[in-house]
């Protein structure tokens, strides 16, 4: 598969510093930042500083290092942001996942019970 990132996505600019966000995190490869429309009352979007379009866009080409630290900021943001009750992690793709940024990066939304995914049908 082919992955054409545009430079021009909100994410690309805020990772520029052309875009203000509130830093919630940030490591030498992620930023981590509050949603600006949070569905949960927490509400926080955790990216990779590369160009990855998608999830199976960032697990195909980004270095073990990116890939690495990724993951282990997901998890820091989780311990702090205070999700221990639970809380969801979300990523989308491309037109029928929903995705609205192409910047591959994931929600982590918790803070209360969050219901049923996605109903059954």
């Amino acid at each position: 598969m082919r992955f054409d990132y545009d430079d021009g996505n909100i994410f690309a600019k805020i990772l520029r510093g052309e875009i203000p966000n509130k830093t919630f995190l940030e490591t030498e490869h992620t930023l981590a930042f509050e949603d600006i429309a949070p569905q949960a009352p927490v509400h926080m979007l955790v990216i990779p500083k590369g160009a990855y379009v998608s999830y199976d866009h960032f697990a195909r080409d980004a270095s073990d290092a990116e890939i690495i630290d990724f993951n282990r900021t997901v998890a820091a943001v989780c311990e702090k942001a205070g999700v221990e009750e639970g809380f969801r992690a979300i990523t989308n793709a491309r037109a029928h996942g929903v995705q609205e940024v192409p910047h591959f990066h994931v929600h982590i939304l918790g803070g209360r019970p969050l219901g049923r995914m996605l109903e059954r049908g």
